[in-house]
Protein backbone atom coordinates (compact mmCIF):
# COMPACT_ATOMS: atom_id res chain seq x y z
CA UNK A 1 0.00 0.00 0.00
CA UNK A 2 1.45 3.46 -0.69
CA UNK A 3 2.07 5.71 1.94
CA UNK A 4 -0.56 8.08 1.09
CA UNK A 5 -2.79 5.55 1.42
CA UNK A 6 -1.71 4.55 4.94
CA UNK A 7 -2.24 8.09 6.07
CA UNK A 8 -5.69 8.01 5.32
CA UNK A 9 -7.99 5.64 6.68
CA UNK A 10 -10.27 3.66 4.64
CA UNK A 11 -13.68 5.12 4.60
CA UNK A 12 -16.55 3.21 5.86
CA UNK A 13 -19.60 2.66 4.54
CA UNK A 14 -21.40 1.99 7.24
CA UNK A 15 -19.89 5.27 8.98
CA UNK A 16 -22.54 7.61 10.61
CA UNK A 17 -23.48 10.46 8.50
CA UNK A 18 -21.01 13.29 9.27
CA UNK A 19 -22.44 15.84 11.80
CA UNK A 20 -20.97 19.05 9.91
CA UNK A 21 -22.50 17.56 6.45
CA UNK A 22 -25.29 19.92 4.66
CA UNK A 23 -29.04 18.28 4.63
CA UNK A 24 -28.89 17.26 1.15
CA UNK A 25 -25.52 14.80 2.51
CA UNK A 26 -26.70 13.65 5.43
CA UNK A 27 -27.27 10.41 4.03
CA UNK A 28 -25.35 7.65 3.68
CA UNK A 29 -22.94 7.76 0.28
CA UNK A 30 -24.17 4.95 -1.98
CA UNK A 31 -20.96 2.20 -2.79
CA UNK A 32 -22.13 3.40 -6.48
CA UNK A 33 -21.50 7.06 -6.10
CA UNK A 34 -18.32 6.43 -4.03
CA UNK A 35 -16.89 4.01 -6.95
CA UNK A 36 -18.25 6.66 -9.70
CA UNK A 37 -15.96 9.39 -7.35
CA UNK A 38 -12.76 7.15 -7.76
CA UNK A 39 -13.27 6.64 -11.38
CA UNK A 40 -13.95 10.19 -12.07
CA UNK A 41 -10.79 11.07 -9.94
CA UNK A 42 -8.68 9.23 -12.71
CA UNK A 43 -4.99 7.62 -11.82
CA UNK A 44 -4.06 4.47 -12.45
CA UNK A 45 -7.11 1.39 -13.18
CA UNK A 46 -9.62 1.20 -10.75
CA UNK A 47 -9.73 -3.02 -9.62
CA UNK A 48 -12.10 -3.98 -7.08
CA UNK A 49 -8.73 -4.66 -4.56
CA UNK A 50 -7.61 -1.00 -4.75
CA UNK A 51 -11.20 -0.18 -4.06
CA UNK A 52 -11.79 -1.93 -1.51
CA UNK A 53 -8.44 -0.82 0.38
CA UNK A 54 -10.11 2.75 0.09
CA UNK A 55 -13.89 1.82 1.00
CA UNK A 56 -13.93 -0.52 3.91
CA UNK A 57 -16.68 -3.06 3.39
CA UNK A 58 -16.64 -2.87 -0.66
CA UNK A 59 -17.05 -6.02 -1.56
CA UNK A 60 -15.68 -7.73 -5.47
CA UNK A 61 -19.40 -7.92 -6.03
CA UNK A 62 -20.58 -4.68 -5.05
CA UNK A 63 -17.56 -3.10 -6.97
CA UNK A 64 -18.40 -5.32 -10.22
CA UNK A 65 -22.39 -4.18 -9.83
CA UNK A 66 -20.97 -0.79 -9.52
CA UNK A 67 -18.82 -0.49 -12.75
CA UNK A 68 -21.66 -2.65 -14.60
CA UNK A 69 -24.71 0.03 -13.42
CA UNK A 70 -22.46 2.81 -13.98
CA UNK A 71 -21.69 1.53 -17.58
CA UNK A 72 -25.38 0.64 -18.52
CA UNK A 73 -26.62 4.41 -17.21
CA UNK A 74 -23.56 6.36 -18.52
CA UNK A 75 -25.10 4.18 -22.32
CA UNK A 76 -28.57 4.90 -21.67
CA UNK A 77 -28.18 8.53 -20.69
CA UNK A 78 -25.71 9.63 -23.72
CA UNK A 79 -22.83 10.70 -21.71
CA UNK A 80 -19.45 11.56 -23.41
CA UNK A 81 -17.59 9.19 -21.31
CA UNK A 82 -17.85 5.75 -20.42
CA UNK A 83 -16.43 3.27 -17.96
CA UNK A 84 -13.96 0.92 -19.86
CA UNK A 85 -11.43 -1.76 -18.90
CA UNK A 86 -7.67 -0.91 -18.90
CA UNK A 87 -5.44 -3.84 -17.46
CA UNK A 88 -6.64 -5.31 -14.98
CA UNK A 89 -9.00 -2.46 -13.45
CA UNK A 90 -11.54 0.14 -15.11
CA UNK A 91 -10.68 3.85 -15.96
CA UNK A 92 -13.33 6.61 -17.28
CA UNK A 93 -12.36 7.76 -20.37
CA UNK A 94 -13.83 9.95 -23.63
CA UNK A 95 -16.21 7.67 -25.75
CA UNK A 96 -14.11 7.93 -29.41
CA UNK A 97 -16.04 10.18 -30.88
CA UNK A 98 -15.28 12.82 -28.38
CA UNK A 99 -11.43 12.45 -28.46
CA UNK A 100 -11.16 15.51 -30.39
CA UNK A 101 -12.42 17.44 -27.04
CA UNK A 102 -9.43 15.95 -25.41
CA UNK A 103 -6.67 16.96 -28.28
CA UNK A 104 -8.37 20.20 -28.35
CA UNK A 105 -7.70 20.76 -24.69
CA UNK A 106 -4.53 19.37 -24.37
CA UNK A 107 -3.07 19.98 -27.70
CA UNK A 108 -2.66 17.19 -30.17
CA UNK A 109 0.06 14.48 -29.07
CA UNK A 110 -0.62 12.74 -32.17
CA UNK A 111 0.69 15.16 -33.91
CA UNK A 112 3.89 16.35 -32.52
CA UNK A 113 6.68 13.69 -32.76
CA UNK A 114 8.64 12.15 -30.17
CA UNK A 115 12.02 12.41 -30.40
CA UNK A 116 14.27 9.19 -30.89
CA UNK A 117 15.40 9.48 -27.41
CA UNK A 118 11.60 10.34 -26.34
CA UNK A 119 10.93 6.58 -27.14
CA UNK A 120 13.78 5.08 -25.55
CA UNK A 121 12.67 6.97 -22.20
CA UNK A 122 9.61 5.80 -22.64
CA UNK A 123 9.33 1.99 -23.56
CA UNK A 124 11.95 1.99 -20.76
CA UNK A 125 9.17 3.12 -18.03
CA UNK A 126 6.79 0.60 -20.33
CA UNK A 127 8.72 -2.48 -19.55
CA UNK A 128 10.71 -1.50 -16.11
CA UNK A 129 7.48 0.33 -14.37
CA UNK A 130 7.24 1.52 -11.85
CA UNK A 131 11.14 2.84 -12.77
CA UNK A 132 12.63 5.81 -11.26
CA UNK A 133 15.11 8.71 -12.97
CA UNK A 134 18.07 6.75 -12.25
CA UNK A 135 16.86 3.31 -13.23
CA UNK A 136 16.52 5.09 -16.75
CA UNK A 137 19.64 6.41 -16.41
CA UNK A 138 21.54 4.32 -16.18
CA UNK A 139 20.12 2.00 -18.69
CA UNK A 140 20.16 4.91 -21.41
CA UNK A 141 23.34 5.86 -20.01
CA UNK A 142 22.61 9.52 -20.37
CA UNK A 143 20.71 12.15 -18.20
CA UNK A 144 16.96 11.39 -18.85
CA UNK A 145 15.29 13.81 -16.55
CA UNK A 146 13.87 16.39 -19.16
CA UNK A 147 12.78 14.19 -21.58
CA UNK A 148 10.44 12.66 -18.52
CA UNK A 149 9.16 16.03 -17.92
CA UNK A 150 8.06 16.00 -21.33
CA UNK A 151 6.44 12.68 -21.27
CA UNK A 152 4.39 13.52 -18.31
CA UNK A 153 3.57 16.77 -19.81
CA UNK A 154 2.36 14.85 -23.29
CA UNK A 155 0.51 12.60 -20.49
CA UNK A 156 1.95 9.23 -21.45
CA UNK A 157 3.78 8.71 -17.87
CA UNK A 158 3.01 9.73 -14.58
CA UNK A 159 4.07 9.39 -11.63
CA UNK A 160 3.18 5.86 -10.16
CA UNK A 161 4.50 6.51 -6.71
CA UNK A 162 6.35 7.82 -4.62
CA UNK A 163 9.68 6.48 -2.84
CA UNK A 164 9.51 6.07 1.35
CA UNK A 165 11.46 8.48 3.53
CA UNK A 166 14.65 6.63 3.09
CA UNK A 167 13.73 7.44 -0.97
CA UNK A 168 13.42 10.30 -2.04
CA UNK A 169 12.84 9.86 -5.60
CA UNK A 170 9.50 9.39 -7.34
CA UNK A 171 8.88 5.95 -9.70
CA UNK A 172 7.02 6.93 -13.07
CA UNK A 173 4.70 4.39 -14.82
CA UNK A 174 2.37 4.74 -17.87
CA UNK A 175 -1.13 6.30 -18.33
CA UNK A 176 -4.43 5.27 -19.71
CA UNK A 177 -3.42 7.73 -22.60
CA UNK A 178 -0.37 5.65 -23.34
CA UNK A 179 -2.54 2.34 -24.29
CA UNK A 180 -4.50 4.20 -26.08
CA UNK A 181 -2.27 6.41 -27.89
CA UNK A 182 -0.64 3.21 -28.54
CA UNK A 183 -4.07 0.72 -29.04
CA UNK A 184 -3.16 -1.69 -26.45
CA UNK A 185 -5.67 -3.00 -23.89
CA UNK A 186 -3.63 -3.38 -21.35
CA UNK A 187 0.38 -3.72 -20.24
CA UNK A 188 0.34 -6.61 -21.13
CA UNK A 189 -0.01 -6.59 -25.47
CA UNK A 190 3.09 -4.83 -25.62
CA UNK A 191 5.13 -6.96 -27.78
CA UNK A 192 7.34 -9.99 -26.05
CA UNK A 193 10.60 -10.60 -27.81
CA UNK A 194 13.52 -11.70 -26.61
CA UNK A 195 15.35 -8.58 -27.40
CA UNK A 196 12.53 -6.27 -25.02
CA UNK A 197 12.41 -9.06 -22.65
CA UNK A 198 16.31 -7.97 -21.62
CA UNK A 199 15.78 -4.21 -21.12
Amino acid sequence: MTEAASENPPWDLDAPPDAHAQPDEEAPVSPLRIVEALLFVGGPPLTAVRAGEIVRGLTPEQFGQAIDELTQSYRKQGRPYAVQPSGHGFVLALRPRYQRVLEKLHGGVREARLSTAAVDVLALVAYRQPATKAEVDSLRGGESGSLLRQLVRRGLIQIAYRGDANQKEVSYGTTPRFLEMFGLQSLDDLPRTRDLQQL
